[in-house]
């Protein structure tokens, strides 16, 4: 079994504050045993204005963030899926929202760019992440390899999680991992729904890792970082404050689920 954890937090505008509460959580998952750690979208930066990460992944303090992962995966023997962080795009008004992944040899294994741009507008609140962002093009997975065995990750980020299609592309996978910052208007009625959704239809485990609570720009954030089972069952939940959730992958079940249900086997459209 691979032990599994997600990392909820409440990030600002300081990268350095940041990374001190991401180091802080990361060593209590790492306590607990998990040997694959999730951060949540945006972890090192939640700015006070739009551009704020543009800056960010332009300056030195770019390769500082990215050195923390590595740093972090090396020195704990973990594979850390880092959130997001902003990386330089070829438009240099707008930057890449980015998972970047980073083996127990702080080697980095993966890089998923967000491809679906979350766009928002109901009342006094609206987000256009187009207006920052570059979309990615490419959907991606990996293979975290260990003394637990081989286990396929898909990757996705937050408002990725509305197109099934995307995890769909990946085929048979263990789990999917999805980094959130999910607002509070849209998690609180869709969140959970959607988490389950993806885990049913794909038969596999979805690891949510989220922003939570009041930010310093004015978001306020769902929360709720979770772990669901290939059944659609949550396995550990944390509602709310910065923290740690997690449990593990249990490979017995995912095959006892598949083998009860073989929905995959009945696909008729691709």
């Amino acid at each position: 079994m691979l032990k599994i954890a997600a990392i909820q937090m409440t990030s600002g505008p300081h990268l350095d504050g940041n990374i001190n509460t991401a180091r802080r959580l990361i060593g209590e998952a790492v306590a607990q045993g998990a040997k694959l750690v999730l951060l949540p979208e945006y972890w090192p930066l939640m700015g006070m204005h739009e551009q704020d990460k543009t800056h960010l992944a332009a300056s030195p303090k770019a390769a500082h963030m990215i050195e923390f992962m590595a740093e972090q995966a090396r020195s704990h023997g973990i594979y850390l899926i880092g959130g997001t962080v902003p990386l330089v795009s070829p438009e240099t008004s707008k930057v890449f929202n980015t998972t970047l992944v980073f083996d127990a040899q702080g080697q980095q294994v993966a890089r998923y760019d967000k491809i679906h741009l979350f766009g928002f507008t109901k009342g006094a609140e609206s987000y256009q992440e187009s207006n920052s962002i570059v979309a990615g093009a490419e959907p991606i997975s990996f293979t975290a390899q260990g003394e637990f065995g081989a286990c396929k990750v898909g990757l996705s980020i937050c408002y990725d999680l509305r197109f099934p299609e995307l995890y769909r592309s990946f085929g048979p996978t263990d789990l999917i991992v999805v980094p959130a910052a999910f607002t509070y208007t849209t998690g609180s009625v869709h969140w959970e729904i959607l988490l389950r959704a993806r885990a049913i239809e794909n038969q596999c485990y979805v690891l949510a890792s989220g922003q939570t609570g009041h930010h310093p720009n004015g978001r306020h954030t769902w929360g709720h970082s979770m772990l669901i089972d290939p059944w659609g069952k949550i396995v550990a939940e944390l509602p709310e404050a910065e923290g740690v959730v997690g449990g593990e992958i249990n490979t017995d079940l995912l095959q006892e689920v598949r083998r009860n249900l073989p929905a995959l086997q009945h696909r008729v459209l691709a």
